[in-house]
């Protein structure tokens, strides 16, 4: 079963439809497809979905096909993107290539000014040697950032400026050498405070730290950021009916501003600017749900029942197509879906909670209280649904029943959970931690004479790699003192046990990256971990902090 849902209507021929008021699972995937990682539009109906696995599918909200078949003789593939009728995507290759689809009649495809309209993924051959690692599309213009020598290139419709020149370009462009810290391309309204063309990519002013982003949304004529604090700026010409004219600077938006309001996720499409809150409501401003056009202009909640809100509480990402279609998916961290299995199986339970296996150092890290404390409080005020919401959170930082669930956190002294207590801070305090491990791993340098004690926790390490877990199940057939025999450094070990406790490496100036890198390339097939995760892009943007 696939993790994407639909709310919407799926004919956008039928503009009186109002099927808003459930959730559809998306059907029309090969049963052997289980994840969803994105889908994009393309402002013409058709819709494009990645799978976990790499492959593409293509469909249009016109006419929904049974079952769609994905693209054939292609690599897999780790990221799409969509403008005004075309599509790119990139390879999930060692060297990744571009490939280029749909219409190319400004050549934002990068192809020969006589193809205009090309129906199948097709490489782009001028970026072939290029190193790609991330692409962007905004109109009729196509970005691609070169992840080695960040240079980035463009190509496609430049009327307005937007490949650093004021004409049509048929050529890839070399914009400008960007800092070093890029790591990601977008395009959309400006937010310059003017609305002057500009020909160079220049630096946004922002009311708030760059590091507080946590998302950013691009629609038809609007961008918007959401911050780590649930806060939302917009910036555009489609928000003026809130703000009374267009707006040419990121401002925060008003319906929200002096509310509790904490916004999961947001979504653009073309005519449909989308919020998804934390208690599983949904904002809109468009014509989704057959408004009149006065009434579509403004901000408004979709009136939805208590089945719709119940099936939203496991899904935190919302993506919207054209004007009248929503996908919802659930997304967690890799750390929290691994620790979702962990939950469901039990490894290495040290106790339990109303017959639920449990893990006491994680409950007692996360609550901050001992454990015997929760368990006498929750087994005697809560009902059981109600401690496996709670657990829901804890193990895996979700929030099913959220009311609920910050009414018990708040008993124990924790308020705004979902900002201040995330699972890999809270893991990071048990890192190494030789007071509260239960199990000592001995990995030697490789002269053979030195050994360093690393103190870990077993059902940490179980849960993220599959051959850990092989190792503690088994431990009469293993050596007590396990060294390391995978002939990688100590260096690189300590960094696997710190990504597999938070999700993040701890690279700093001093660590040789070179040859750590080198180490990583085999690291995921070997230590058996989530073949899902982007390891060397996770190296490669934690090395540019």
């Amino acid at each position: 079963m696939s993790n994407i849902k639909s709310l919407g209507d799926l004919n956008a021929k039928n503009k009186q439809s109002k099927k808003y008021e459930t959730l559809d699972l998306i059907k029309t995937f090969p049963e052997e497809v289980t994840k969803i990682d994105g889908v994009v539009a393309d402002y013409g109906n058709n819709i494009v979905f990645l799978s976990s696995e790499g492959k593409l599918y293509q469909t249009t909200s016109k006419n929904y096909h049974e079952k769609l078949k994905a693209f054939e003789n292609l690599p897999p593939m780790k990221r799409i993107a969509s403008g005004f009728n075309h599509f790119l995507t990139i390879s999930n290759e060692e060297k990744p290539k571009v490939y280029g689809w749909g219409h190319n009649s400004g050549q934002q495809l990068g192809f020969p000014s006589n193809t205009k309209i090309v129906l199948k993924p097709t490489l782009i051959e001028p970026l072939k040697d290029e190193n790609i690692g991330q692409i962007c599309c905004t109109g009729y213009c196509s970005f691609f950032l070169n992840k080695t020598i960040n240079v980035l290139f463009g190509c496609g419709c430049s009327t307005d400026g937007m490949l650093g020149k004021p004409e049509i370009t048929e050529d890839f462009v070399m914009i400008q050498k960007l800092h070093e810290n890029v790591v990601n391309v977008f395009g959309g309204e400006l937010g310059l405070g003017h609305k002057k063309k500009a020909l160079t990519p220049t630096q946004i002013k922002l009311e708030f730290p760059v590091e507080d982003i946590s998302k950013i949304r691009l629609g038809y004529k609007l961008a918007s950021i959401l911050t780590n604090d649930g806060k939302l700026y917009v910036t555009g010409r489609k928000p003026r009916i809130m703000f009374g004219s267009d707006l040419t600077e990121f401002k925060q938006y008003p319906q929200f501003k002096n509310n509790n309001t904490i916004i999961k996720d947001i979504g653009c499409g073309f005519n449909l600017f989308a919020i998804l809150t934390q208690d599983n409501e949904i904002w809109v401003q468009g014509k989704f749900d057959g408004s009149d056009i006065k009434k579509s202009l403004s901000m408004r909640k979709i009136q939805t029942g208590t089945n719709l809100i119940n099936d939203l509480s496991s899904y935190n990402q919302i993506k919207c197509c054209d004007d009248n279609l929503m996908f919802f998916f659930q997304s967690n961290s890799y750390l929290s879906q691994d620790l979702e299995n962990l939950l469901k199986n039990g490894y290495f339970s040290d106790c339990k909670i109303q017959d639920i296996p449990v893990h006491k150092i994680l409950i007692e890290t996360r609550i901050g209280k001992t454990f015997d404390l929760i368990k006498k409080y929750l087994e005697s005020n809560c009902k059981l649904n109600e401690i496996q919401d709670l657990l829901k959170w804890i193990y895996c930082d979700q929030m099913i029943n959220s009311k609920r669930t910050n009414e018990i956190l708040n008993h124990f002294g924790i308020q705004n959970a979902q900002k201040t207590k995330l699972l890999k801070n809270d893991l990071k305090q048990l890192l190494f931690d030789e007071q509260t491990s239960d199990f000592k791993l001995v990995v030697k340098n490789e002269d053979e004479e030195e050994e360093e004690k690393l103190y870990i926790h077993k059902f940490i390490l179980s849960a993220r790699s599959g051959l850990f877990l092989n190792m503690f199940q088994n431990l009469e057939e293993n050596l007590q003192k396990v060294k390391d025999y995978s002939g990688k450094s100590l260096e690189t070990i300590e960094l696997l046990i710190s990504f597999l406790y938070t999700d993040e490496l701890p690279i700093t100036a001093d660590t040789d990256q070179e040859f750590i890198k080198e180490e990583f390339e085999d690291i995921v097939e070997y230590y058996q971990l989530n073949p899902r995760i982007p390891m060397m892009d996770i190296f490669e943007k934690c090395s540019k902090k």
